[in-house]
């Protein structure tokens, strides 16, 4: 298959830079690649809502700008965050054309506030905010005529010139990919490809992030040596219901925090203020550290969430979402504090992109979670990620479509680009072996590569992932491929990835800290 334009992932950032592409250029073709349904991506997940400036009479630009830069804890790049956060309303309104809901209150958008905000500026749908952006952004992408929806299959491998018999034109052609459902292999060829790929929360054994998050996109960018940068500052959610739920880790929004939650431990005592003057809300990075510090003193499993102070049904009302999953979980949180611990949540860093979302491989971008914009530094603030999703996707689809106007290939090079080759593979019939090493590398990186670390937890992190890459290796080379063993690769990639740029890092910023370095 070739077409003009190569979208992988469906979260907000693919989605929306699909119906931008498609609605300005309907003369262009797309493939939009969903690793599993299109409802199923990160996006999906994020309660919160999307951080904008909306009430100009008690939020500013500065003050938006100022809380991003605090909370990325020198790290930041002042100029990116200073255009993202100027862009934010002009994308946001795009969002509500497209049919996205907000929670209103006099007739105007309903603000919460969130921890590290020194405003209330995060435009919200109760505790269900991605969830309603990803159903009015697929309904959006389903008119689109010049769109070919490619559900259920796996990013093998970008296609570059390593795949050619000879050297081409130094860019980026397409990608590999495998289905789900068959474990047939594929290639799609483009004149531009467009990561999208979210995350990768699942190198570690307790995240907030859905099973696909396996960093598919930073893989297979780092196998085609494009350049990844920050990778060390992952961030912890401070606040995930303990336990499992169903076996998934569930989070608790940020914004239960900003309406008042207290944290309090086991005995009842609040902790929170002798950390950080703003307490509660203080920045994620500080109240993630601060509860695992608390954890260790009391050696207690879980720390609690307390909004049983909040007036009758105002908790059901604000986040419904929150309160049925409590409650089938055996937790009233009207009555009852709610068990939290910290989980793995976001990367921080990524793909290394321009302003313009482009990566240092020629025709190939990067936009959301799987990239290093420079607007998150060291720690992410809260309700920012929608936000640079929607910005660079703009930016992307600007950028993009300049770069296609310039793409001088013949249209009969790309017939010449290989199919997958797996001639010298024999049958995977140890789905459990795959399985077992998944699992050996989720457990590694939440031993040795948590909230704390320290030079030794690293080093025997690296000495572990080493081994796991070369079984990875060995397996890979030996095996027919499937989904499952292209997501371990990605896995001991990405968490190998991790380990050696925490290794390089000598100063504790933001989410990042190693004992070593006090």
């Amino acid at each position: 298959m070739h077409t003009d334009v190569l979208v992988i992932g469906s979260g907000i950032s693919g989605l929306s830079y699909v119906i931008k592409m498609s609605e300005r250029h309907p003369d262009l073709q797309i493939v939009l690649l969903s690793k599993r349904n299109l409802l199923e991506s990160n996006t999906r997940y994020a309660q919160g809502g999307i951080a904008v400036v909306s009430d100009f009479e008690l939020d500013s630009f500065e003050k938006h700008v100022s809380d991003t830069l605090i909370a990325g804890d020198g790290l930041c790049n002042p100029s990116v965050v200073d255009f993202v956060v100027r862009e934010g309303p002009a994308r946001l309104q795009e969002l509500i054309d497209w049919g996205t809901s907000f929670d209103q209150k006099s007739d105007e958008l309903h603000l919460e506030k969130e921890g590290g905000h020194s405003a209330s500026r995060i435009v919200h749908h109760k505790d269900q905010s991605g969830y309603e952006i990803q159903k009015s952004l697929i309904a959006q992408v389903r008119k689109l005529k010049n769109v070919t929806i490619l559900e259920n299959h796996v990013l093998v491998d970008l296609i570059t010139d390593h795949h050619m018999s000879q050297s081409a034109f130094n860019r980026c052609y397409g990608a590999y990919l495998i289905s789900i459902k068959d474990e047939s292999t594929i290639k799609i060829t483009a004149k531009i490809t467009v990561l999208s790929t979210g995350g990768g929360g699942q190198v570690y054994a307790h995240t907030t992030n859905p099973k696909g998050a396996t960093g598919d996109g930073i893989g297979a960018a780092y196998r085609a040596k494009v350049t990844i940068n920050h990778l060390q500052y992952v961030q912890f959610h401070p606040t995930a219901f303990y336990p499992k739920v169903k076996g998934n880790t569930f989070l608790i929004s940020e914004a239960v925090r900003g309406a008042g939650g207290k944290l309090i431990t086991k005995s009842g005592n609040r902790f929170m203020s002798q950390y950080d003057s703003r307490a509660e809300l203080a920045s994620r990075d500080i109240v993630a550290r601060s509860i695992a510090i608390e954890l260790k003193k009391s050696g207690d499993e879980c720390v609690f969430l307390d909004c049983t102070h909040f007036t009758k049904n105002d908790f059901k009302k604000r986040f419904p979402t929150i309160y049925n999953t409590c409650k089938k979980a055996g937790f009233n949180p009207e009555n009852q504090p709610i068990p939290v611990v910290p989980a793995a949540h976001y990367f921080c860093g990524g793909v290394q992109v321009d302003p313009n979302s482009k990566t240092s491989l020629e025709g190939l971008y990067a936009i959301g979670e799987c990239s290093n914009t420079g607007l998150h530094g060291a720690n992410r603030l809260a309700s920012n990620s929608l936000l640079e999703a929607l910005v660079y996707s703009h930016r992307a689809v600007l950028a993009s479509y300049e770069e296609l106007s310039k793409i001088d290939i013949p249209s009969h090079f790309f017939t010449t680009i290989p199919d997958w080759n797996d001639a010298f593979t024999v049958s995977n019939k140890e789905s459990k072996l795959v399985d077992s090493l998944c699992k050996e590398i989720q457990e590694t990186m939440s031993s040795c590569v948590g909230i704390f670390k320290s030079s030794d937890s690293l080093l025997t992190a690296e000495k572990k992932l080493n081994t796991l890459f070369n079984q990875v290796v060995q397996w890979y080379n030996q095996n027919k491929l499937t989904p499952r063993l292209c997501e371990l690769r990605n896995l001991v990639s990405v968490s190998y990835l991790i380990v050696k740029q925490s290794q390089q890092t000598s100063e504790n910023k933001g989410v990042f800290y190693n004992h070593d370095n006090e």
